[in-house]
Formats: C-alpha cells, sequence, structure tokens
C-alpha cells in the first residue's frame, strides 16, 4: 500500500502539468458530447512517453468522459438505432483488429500526425449545431452506414481514439441526421470502438501501460467530464473552444510530422 502511494505521489509530481491538460481537454469536449480522444493522444505525444502506453490511456480516458454524455442522449431519446447500428457493427470488430495491428514507432506517429491533422480540420470546417430539415437529410443504406463505421473503426482503433472526430464531420458533410442524432451517434460510437480498440490492444504483444500515471489520468478526465457535462447549459461559444483546440490540434500533428520526415533537414539541404 505504501508503495502504490509513493509511485502515485511520484507520478503526480512529475507530471501535474500533464493531469491539468486533460481535465481541461474533459471539461470542453464533455460539453460538445465528445472524449477528447485526439486531443489525449495530442498532448501525450509531447511528452516523452513510450508510443505503446500513449493509446490505451487515450481510450481508457475516452470510455470514461463519454460514458456520461451517452447516457443524457440515451434519456432524451435522440438515438436512432436502425441508422446506427450498422455503423457500430462494422466499426467494434475493426475497432479491435485495429487495435491489434503492431506498430512501429515511426509508423504510429506518422499516422498519428496525419489523423491530428485531418481531425482538425474536421472541427475547424464542420457544420453549426442547427437542426437540418428533415428532408435535407439524405437517407443512406445499411451498407454504405455499415463502410462508413468500418473504415472509421479501423483507423480509430490503430491510432487509440474514439474516432468520432472523424465519423462526426462525414455524418455531417453526407447530411446523415440532424446535429443532435449525429452528436448522440458520434458519442455512443465513441464509446463502443473505444472498449473494442483498448480490449484489441490488451491483447496486442507490445501493450503496455504505466497505471499509477492511468489512474491519474482517469480521475482527472473524470472530474473534468462531470463539470463539462453540466457547462452544457451555460453559454459560451462552442464554436470558438473547438477552433481554437483544432488549430492546437493541428500543429501538434504538423510538429510530429515535421520531426518524423525531418522536414527541418530537407528543407535546409535544399536552401544549402
Amino acid at each position: 500500500m505504501n508503495y502504490l502511494i509513493m509511485t502515485v505521489t511520484t507520478a503526480f509530481l512529475e507530471y501535474w502539468d500533464l493531469l491539468i491538460f486533460f481535465f481541461l481537454i474533459a471539461l470542453f469536449y464533455s460539453s460538445a458530447g465528445f472524449g477528447g480522444g485526439s486531443s489525449y493522444l495530442a498532448v501525450l505525444a509531447l511528452y516523452s512517453l513510450p508510443f505503446t502506453q500513449i493509446r490505451s490511456a487515450a481510450l481508457l480516458c475516452n470510455i470514461v468522459v463519454v460514458s456520461g454524455g451517452v447516457m443524457i442522449f440515451l434519456k432524451n431519446g435522440h438515438y436512432k438505432w436502425k441508422k446506427v447500428l450498422p455503423l457500430v457493427f462494422a466499426s467494434v470488430p475493426l475497432a479491435f483488429v485495429g487495435g491489434l495491428v503492431p506498430l512501429r514507432q515511426s509508423a504510429f506517429f506518422i499516422l498519428l500526425g496525419f489523423g491530428l491533422i485531418f481531425a482538425a480540420a474536421g472541427m475547424w470546417f464542420r457544420p453549426g449545431r442547427g437542426e437540418l430539415p428533415e428532408g435535407e437529410v439524405k437517407v443512406k443504406t445499411s451498407f454504405v452506414n455499415a463502410a462508413y463505421g468500418g473504415v472509421v473503426g479501423f483507423v480509430s482503433g490503430m491510432l487509440g481514439i474514439g474516432g468520432g472526430i472523424f465519423l462526426s464531420p462525414i455524418l455531417h458533410l453526407t447530411r446523415w441526421d440532424n446535429a443532435k442524432t449525429i452528436a448522440a451517434t458520434s458519442s455512443f460510437f465513441i464509446l463502443v470502438n473505444s472498449i473494442s480498440g483498448l480490449a484489441g490492444q490488451l491483447l496486442n504483444d507490445k501493450f503496455e501501460a504505466v497505471w499509477e500515471l492511468t489512474l491519474l489520468l482517469v480521475i482527472s478526465v473524470f472530474i473534468g467530464g462531470q463539470i463539462g457535462s453540466r457547462l452544457s447549459a451555460v453559454q459560451f461559444s462552442q464554436t470558438r473552444v473547438k477552433q481554437v483546440t483544432a488549430l492546437l490540434i493541428f500543429m501538434v500533428g504538423g510538429r510530429i510530422l515535421w520531426k518524423q520526415f525531418e522536414l527541418q533537414e530537407w528543407l535546409l539541404s535544399l536552401v544549402g
């Protein structure tokens, strides 16, 4: 017991700033119906942590934060299960397979960099949360819904995120349904894919976790998520928060790719 307290205290003193970042991410994302997985990855990528630990920590935090949102959407009856289930049935097994993929560190960070940039673009240009008239909703077949879910699920499982940040822009751009239904669908999608992706990673030979730090991160996002879900009634600019977050994610994604491709050295060689 004393050893556990000592290790947790050491992790807290070493990563107190990381805990604050995670608290704020959970607070803002939960107020908008997301888990924050892409931002968790973006922040963790800036710390000297093994990449095999990054994915599992981000997924676990995702599960904790988004569970509250799913319960609220369920209570308010925002799910259209005939449309949601094909997405989920295709995404869950492929997220599990994605979590099993034994990525090299360089491949992981390259995929992460491009994934963060795509997610940032989706957040920045994502249409507003207004209602879409029923006549403008484009009816999709179960096969198309399954294709959306399968592709996003597989990529999300590899990267260690729930996938809502990818799925939501796709559903908005294709006029899949109104904003509330898409937000509810994305939350449920994030939850089930995070669980599936984490299960796949637990069976991965390269799975690692620092449980002392992970425990502290989970506590931070739980508190932030609970506050954020209650802040949704407060009038503040969700659009502005999302745009600032998108800008930060884009910068981190660019920084990761810059480092991986050694662009600086390449550009200097051109100048020289």
